[in-house]
């Protein structure tokens, strides 16, 4: 288990006032009547104020009352080990958070951890016991890591599940897509995008005991079953998010089978995966998967993969912290801010 803190509440400077107005271009008390709803101040600067508060997430006098409860208080950001691009995404824009996190004298640590082990996930939590006011994590549905979530809750701490939920559990909140209809959308994409072929459909995903990756495989099955009957879904390949061991199972699997038409990786190990219909020479089947990384959007481009289904992994890293400092404060979690959407990302309207 390996551990990085990303923030430390007394090495970063808080926004003030002042920051604020010198950013925007204006003075301070210009920004006091912009922040009291005063008159005098023309529309364009009003915007330009507003829109530099936003872009700073400031909220005036956060600082303050975060001092005067009296202490900092620790978060814990429980994330899968190895190379994840989406998951590294989240990490990073937890990184540029150091700011807004200083201002409320919050600390968010990250624990690296093998999320498809239950016994290891679940020592992870145990270890964490009552030093954390808040813990995020990515949860794999098993007996174990429910149980750990349930004696981290009875010890006092928020708990919050992301991108993957363990509902069952006692856990706070779950911060991620409603991944049901994130499968359903992936179905409906490969039977459309298939044009009328009948043929075989591949499924790569992490692990089935990921609950974000069996309710999409489950979504995807509802949805060939009603609307595809000319396309058959194989057994699903688990390749723990690698790309070797993704890679290697769909090579297999092309190998032995020459009507496959169509492909949906569920997670992680894209580069495999891609490798592997390369590899091939399958350039025909229609392939579609999960977030807009790096990589994806180079295969989107080159027309390797078909479409992405998408989850902002911005929001998501914000959501989690808010979640958690709502939770921590007894404060009501403003759900619909919270909300995280579904994109559909092809070639045509990469952002």
């Amino acid at each position: 288990m390996a551990q990085e803190t990303l923030s430390d509440a007394p090495t970063v400077a808080a926004l003030t006032l002042k920051d604020i107005a010198r950013q925007a271009g204006v003075s301070l008390a210009t920004v006091d009547r912009v922040l009291h709803n005063r008159p005098g101040v023309r529309p364009d600067t009003v915007r330009r104020v507003q829109e530099t508060i936003a872009r700073n997430a400031f909220q005036p006098h956060v600082a303050a009352a975060e001092l005067a409860r009296g202490r900092a208080r620790r978060f814990a950001f429980v994330m899968p080990s190895g190379p994840n691009p989406f998951m590294q995404q989240i990490e990073a824009y937890l990184g540029e958070m150091s700011a807004w996190l200083s201002a409320r004298r919050l600390n968010v640590e990250m624990i690296a951890t093998d999320v498809f082990d239950p016994s290891v996930l679940a020592a992870s939590l145990e270890a964490l016991s009552a030093e954390y006011d808040g813990v995020a994590v990515v949860a794999l549905d098993h007996p174990g890591v429910r149980a750990a979530i349930n004696d981290l809750v009875e010890a006092g701490t928020k708990v919050v599940t992301l991108v993957s939920d363990v509902p069952s559990s006692r856990r706070h909140h779950y911060v991620g897509i409603d991944n049901i209809a994130a499968g359903r959308t992936a179905g409906a994409l490969v039977g459309r995008l298939a044009g009328g072929r009948s043929g075989k459909v591949a499924i790569v995903a992490g692990s089935q005991g990921l609950r974000d990756h069996a309710e999409r495989i489950f979504g995807f099955n509802q949805v060939m079953a009603s609307e595809f009957p000319e396309l058959s879904v194989m057994p699903v390949l688990e390749g723990r998010d690698e790309d070797d061991r993704s890679g290697q199972l769909l090579a297999r699997l092309l190998g032995r089978h020459a009507d496959i038409v169509g492909l949906y990786n569920v997670g992680a190990g894209t580069q495999g995966v891609a490798k592997a219909l390369s590899d091939a020479g399958r350039g025909k089947v229609v392939f579609v998967g999960h977030d807009v990384t790096a990589l994806t959007r180079r295969l989107l481009l080159q027309g390797v993969m078909d479409a992405a289904i998408s989850q902002n992994p911005g929001h998501e890293a914000r959501a989690a912290v808010r979640v958690l400092l709502a939770l921590a404060r007894g404060e009501p979690i403003l759900r619909e801010q919270e909300k995280i959407r579904i994109d559909i990302v092809m070639r045509d309207n990469l952002p």
